[in-house]
């Protein structure tokens, strides 16, 4: 049989070291560092992820079980304590690059996002990790209880994240999604806390469309009122003008959708600038919203973004940006090999095999064997260069 390197370094492979390794020199990372560098660290930190690690100790015991493995992986031997003062001194802005480097990547390679429409669609939303007040003390959120925020565009090309903000848990939404750039003829989609008639407009002005739920309050005037498919679940469809104190801040005509989900009873009413597509499809545009919640589910049940390494905020950062690099990574191989397994089978599989010397074929595939994984072979190793 053929030589084989471990999984884990098969996967590492495909990552941009040369990238990484610039982002580094720009921030002088490896400044007057002896021991564990910062592609180091993140190594580290990629293989606690993928492993399930659950503490420093943990991940101390694990790698120092394996000092050939370690070699392989350019490691040394360490101490969690030298883990901890890394995650203290390494600057997390590197790790945050390497994430918006990965974004490119992953998404020159991901499938669209189902609709007819060719407009790029984007989602907004944001988690909060609770957090010890005690031993975060910086993540101050209410009196007795610390939080930190994750502010996150998901691209329904591929289901990605296409850009991610981490604040202290008092950040508004809206003031995050304010910094956020658009591509011109993308579409939005946002929920109601997320209303603010300035920046909608703004977002109007750029040619960037947006979808959201209406507000119970709000006035408007009907402008017209148009015919509606009888069994699209949709009932009503107006054009409006919002009205009131605040109708200044958006001086257009808008769309207004009602929709009755035909499984639940449930009546929606959507607000939106967009009246090129029919009404179901405006419905539509904001149930794939939901992929947002799943990616907030699935990087919290199975990455490790809910308990920490380190308690400072330089250590949390850099945990939080590891997590979504390894998301990015798992779509990638997922994408790049067309492999049937979901995301969470991918992950058991790599996670169960993780330092097995044996190809990464036999994890991407049910049937490795086969002639077009020879191909597949090929195309990860030349991925990513570097």
């Amino acid at each position: 049989m053929a030589h084989c390197s471990t999984i884990l370094n098969q996967v590492l492979r495909h990552l941009p070291k040369s990238e990484f390794e610039r982002f580094v020199q720009e921030h002088r990372g490896d400044h007057r560092v002896r021991t564990l560098s910062c592609w180091q660290l993140f190594v580290c930190h990629i293989y606690a992820q993928l492993s399930g690690t659950a503490s420093l100790r943990d991940l101390e015991l694990a790698l120092g079980s394996m000092p050939n493995s370690l070699y392989h992986l350019g490691l040394d031997s360490f101490s969690r304590s030298t883990i901890a003062d890394a995650n203290e001194k390494r600057p997390a802005i590197i790790f945050e690059q390497m994430f918006n480097s990965l974004v490119k990547r992953v998404n020159s390679v991901a499938p669209g996002h189902g609709f007819k429409f060719k407009n790029p669609l984007y989602s907004l939303d944001s988690t909060t990790v609770s957090l010890c007040l005690s031993l975060f003390k910086w993540a101050k959120f209410r009196t007795r209880k610390g939080a930190l925020k994750i502010h996150l565009m998901i691209d329904h090309r591929g289901h990605l994240p296409s850009a991610a903000v981490i604040t202290n848990g008092k950040k508004s939404d809206i003031k995050t999604a304010r910094s956020l750039r658009f591509e011109p003829d993308s579409i939005v989609v946002v929920d109601r806390g997320y209303i603010d008639y300035c920046w909608l407009h703004r977002l109007t002005c750029q040619d960037i469309w947006w979808v959201t739920r209406l507000k119970k309050n709000i006035n408007y005037q009907i402008i017209k009122r148009h015919k509606v498919e009888g069994n699209s679940g949709v009932t009503s469809d107006w054009t409006i003008r919002i009205t009131g104190a605040k109708a200044d801040s958006i001086p257009i005509e808008l769309r207004r959708v009602r929709y009755v989900d035909p499984k639940t009873g449930k009546a929606y009413e959507f607000l939106t600038n967009i009246f090129h597509l029919s009404a179901k499809e405006i419905a539509d545009i904001y149930k794939a919203r939901w992929d947002i919640e799943l990616f907030f589910k699935w990087i919290k049940q199975n990455l490790k973004v809910k308990s920490f390494f380190g308690t400072s905020e330089n250590a949390v950062r850099i945990q939080i940006w590891s997590a979504l690099c390894v998301y990015l990574m798992l779509a990638y191989l997922k994408f790049i090999s067309n492999s049937r397994f979901s995301l969470t089978n991918l992950l058991i599989r790599i996670r169960t095999n993780i330092m097995a010397k044996i190809r990464l074929a036999m994890v991407l595939y049910e049937k490795p064997h086969q002639t077009y994984t020879i191909n597949i072979e090929h195309q990860l190793t030349l991925a990513f260069g570097g």
